[in-house]
């Protein structure tokens, strides 16, 4: 049988072996015990994998885990400290919220309400739609599952504002719910995969856990509100066009009480995730509680049936995966004996406040180009501590550059919920392409300053 390979799986055939011959032949050699060669090697096959997309990604993780084992590079608690890692626990905890939201019927009913009260104009209509993402970011902890709910409620709303598919509003309007859902967010903690792996590489490296309210007031006003109004008038400018009004905004009677029980839920678990600063329970805790509660017999919306045929492990492999690359790099030492040499390319020195935080946000970018955005905190969060050394800056505040490098995604390759979005609207690649570069451009212009400045006024550098 004659096998045949895609670009990216020619493309990882072609890096692995490259990269690992320039480490092979190069003088890091000579410091390098078994094990550091070992496990470098291996971090640099499963960052390749995780970059081309050459296998699946759940794939890519298992191989990581698998040859971590074999080539006993670490013990097992190490290898696989993802899954027992808070992240871990919230991606499960949010899985099930998405089942409850999208099997009562909530999240539609919402929808439908709100639709009939966009098209008196284009900018209300994406603006709303832009808003109504970043609200379900808040309520729903998984961009996989925001995407693949709340796409089609977005492109019936098109319709219903007469925009026929390929036309400008129709790409506008999926465009509003992709991003919408998904950029804005990454300023909510517990909003997106990067996040949670940020989040669990901290937790296991440096034994911090961010606060749901601190991270929030430390990146929202910046990189949520400025960067949605940024998002929406990018979309107004480049697919420009005009709604048509609906005759009947639509009423699908009261809320049932299982939806009123939902809401209840949901309020609560969002109100004990804001003042996680007072009462100091994980966001994890919090989101595992709640996602029980949805389970439980008599008491929740989700069924046992629902919950096989929709739990994803895959995501829950590949967060695994990135964490367990995290730990290795750690454990065997490989930042320390690389960062002497990475590190000295950045400008980067005591009490250079501004230079030192362009550098590290726009390195954690770069690196997202190259291992996409859950590869970030994989790559960076190792060698947080000694950059602390090197600026003077504290180590969480090293740790939320990266937030900014995470969240301004350049190509479409680098973020799933994207790349998934697409097929969903039959959107051409280019139209996706073409926002994102020129989000990105502005990004850095305009928000990474401000970002400087907010940062400065909260005291954090």
């Amino acid at each position: 049988m004659k096998i045949q390979l895609d670009r990216s799986q020619w493309l990882a055939l072609f890096l692995i072996p490259s990269l690992s011959s320039l480490l092979l032949f190069s003088p890091a050699v000579a410091v390098l015990n078994e094990q550091q060669l070992y496990s470098a090697l291996l971090i640099i096959g499963g960052m390749v994998l995780f970059a081309t997309g050459a296998l699946p990604e759940f794939v890519s993780a298992m191989v990581v885990l698998v040859l971590a084992m074999l080539l006993a590079v670490a013990p097992a608690e190490v290898v696989f400290s993802g899954l027992t890692s808070t992240a871990c626990w919230l991606v499960i905890s949010g899985l099930v919220m998405g089942i409850a939201i999208k099997e009562t019927g909530l999240a539609k009913r919402i929808a439908d309400r709100l639709s009939g009260h966009f098209d008196s104009s284009y900018t209300k209509l994406i603006s709303g739609i832009v808003l109504m993402g970043i609200m379900l970011g808040f309520v729903m902890p998984s961009s996989v599952g925001r995407v693949v709910l709340f796409i089609p409620i977005a492109l019936a709303i098109a319709k219903s504002c007469g925009f026929e598919k390929g036309s400008n509003g129709y790409i506008g309007v999926f465009l509003a719910a992709a991003f919408g859902c998904h950029l804005p967010t990454f300023a909510i903690l517990t909003a997106n995969i990067p996040n949670l792996i940020m989040m669990g590489t901290a937790e296991t490296i440096y034994g911090w856990t961010p606060m749901f309210g601190e991270y929030l007031l430390l990146h929202f006003p910046v990189l949520g509100i400025l960067k949605g109004i940024l998002l929406i008038w990018l979309i107004l400018k480049l697919f420009p066009d005009t709604p048509v009004r609906s005759a009947v905004i639509s009423d699908s009677g009261r809320l049932s009480r299982t939806e009123l029980r939902l809401i209840i839920i949901m309020l609560g678990t969002l109100g004990f995730w804001v003042t996680d600063s007072i009462h100091h329970i994980s966001s994890a805790w919090i989101g595992l509680s709640a996602a029980t509660i949805l389970l439980l017999p008599g008491v929740g919306m989700v069924s046992p049936k629902s919950f096989n045929e929709n739990i994803n492990i895959s995501s829950i492999l590949v967060l695994a995966g990135l964490l367990g690359i995290a730990s290795l790099i750690n454990y065997n030492e490989l930042s320390l004996l690389a960062g002497d040499k990475v590190l000295g390319w950045l400008p980067l020195n005591q009490g250079d406040d501004l230079i030192n935080f362009l550098s590290l946000s726009l390195t954690a970018m770069i690196t997202g180009v190259v291992a996409t955005l859950a590869g970030v905190s994989a790559t960076l969060s190792p060698l947080a501590e000694q950059i602390s050394q090197m600026t003077g800056m504290s180590i969480e505040a090293v740790l939320m550059t990266q937030v900014f490098g995470f969240s301004t995604v350049v190509f479409t390759y680098q973020s799933v919920p994207l790349m998934m979005a697409i097929p969903l609207a039959g959107v051409e690649l280019k139209h996706v392409a073409r926002l994102c570069l020129f989000l990105a451009v502005l990004t850095v212009l305009l928000l990474l300053p401000l970002h400087y400045l907010w940062w400065q006024l909260l005291g954090w550098i």
